[in-house]
């Protein structure tokens, strides 16, 4: 009896784990999962959020705090996407900043994240983000680098951030998957 009870146990350990979410925002922090046990936080101010509506989505917001935009997609369960979601991100950036070029400057994946660093028009760089959990897509935009370098540093220890960080770019991002998925079908019912 003590063995199933053990077994019990663990496995609901496991699922409890497996469930944590990779990503949440709380009280003016965004929190990542890092590992089965630790968060890196990072403390976000002045904070605008503006819910997003989709007949195919859960929950969805934009949040655009100083050096930070996100965008966090929750679809429901018999929801697909019609491509990449990753992908249609990048293109829905480059056409709303009106870049003529984004060149690729590094790319990390690890577990549930990707980080990447883009030079936009040989002018500035923007680094992106992309967590990916069941049903929920998180896309951040970081203009100064910082939570790009700290939390990639979580999961690359010896990650030193080569390339010129940015003074100040007042690029306004203000763009949505959701909002945007009438005119381009990002996402619809599957089969």
């Amino acid at each position: 009896m003590g063995m199933v009870k053990d077994a019990l146990k663990s496995v609901f350990k496991t699922i409890t784990i497996l469930s944590r979410p990779y990503f949440s925002l709380e009280e003016n922090e965004l929190k990542f999962k890092v590992d089965t046990d630790s968060f890196y936080k990072y403390p976000v101010i002045n904070v605008e959020t503006k819910t997003r509506y989709d007949s195919y989505i859960l929950e969805a917001y934009t949040l655009s705090a100083d050096s930070i935009y996100l965008e966090y997609i929750h679809t429901d369960s018999d929801v697909c996407w019609n491509g990449q979601a990753l992908g249609f991100f990048i293109s829905l950036l480059k056409e709303k900043i009106r870049a003529k070029k984004m060149d690729l400057l590094e790319k990390f994946e690890f577990s549930h994240y990707e980080f990447l660093t883009y030079k936009i028009d040989d002018s500035y760089i923007l680094n992106i983000i992309y967590i990916y959990e069941v049903n929920k897509e998180i896309f951040v935009i970081d203009k100064k680098s910082e939570l790009y370098e700290n939390l990639l540093r979580n999961f690359k220890k010896d990650y030193k951030y080569k390339y010129e960080k940015n003074k100040d770019v007042s690029l306004d991002i203000n763009i949505s998957l959701v909002k945007n998925n009438a005119m381009n079908s990002y996402f619809a019912i599957s089969n």
